[in-house]
């Protein structure tokens, strides 16, 4: 049972139907919706030293110590990173949206995967996307603050993803 593995329990993140749990020796346990997230079983054996876990509505990636990361659930709303697999090196932070992720690099540039219209494709800002410090995320969009104070967003313009009404109140002063 899920339950007699749960020892020493560091951290616990959600999708919509699923947990997994990082225990204290690196490794993960996922319990609940199976197609949500629940079944870790394909990627079991590469999730070991687990820093953090984040999720979509219905998947889960995983930044491993070395700074790779690791991605199972629903395939296309992040479950699947192997289109942008070789760019997920030195990963420091991972936000996300309803279905789709970012990644924040050492080098202070994003990748991301998901929905493309949830922020999984961020090609019209990639440009942009240099020197970013923190990204937060709505259900379909994301904002980037950059290392000059300014702020890049993407995704579905109803949800947050245009800022460019307030642009000129988000530049760097």
């Amino acid at each position: 049972a899920v339950q007699d593995q749960l020892r020493g329990v560091q951290h616990i993140q959600a999708t919509y139907r699923a947990f997994a749990a990082i225990l204290e020796d690196g490794s993960v346990i996922t319990w609940g919706g199976q197609r949500f997230g629940g079944d870790s079983s394909a990627v079991q054996d590469q999730l070991r030293g687990v820093k953090q876990i984040q999720a979509t509505s219905s998947a889960f990636a995983a930044i491993l110590q070395d700074g790779s990361v690791v991605t199972w659930g629903v395939a296309h709303w992040g479950g699947d990173s192997s289109a942008v697999q070789d760019q997920l090196r030195g990963v420091q932070q991972i936000q996300a949206t309803h279905s789709a992720f970012a990644a924040i690099l050492e080098d202070g540039s994003v990748v991301t995967w998901g929905a493309p219209r949830c922020g999984g494709d961020s090609s019209a800002v990639q440009d942009q996307l240099r020197g970013v410090r923190q990204i937060q995320a709505t259900n379909m969009a994301f904002a980037a603050l950059l290392e000059d104070g300014s702020v890049v967003s993407w995704g579905a313009p109803p949800c947050g993803g245009d800022s460019s009404a307030v642009q000129d109140q988000l530049k760097a002063v």
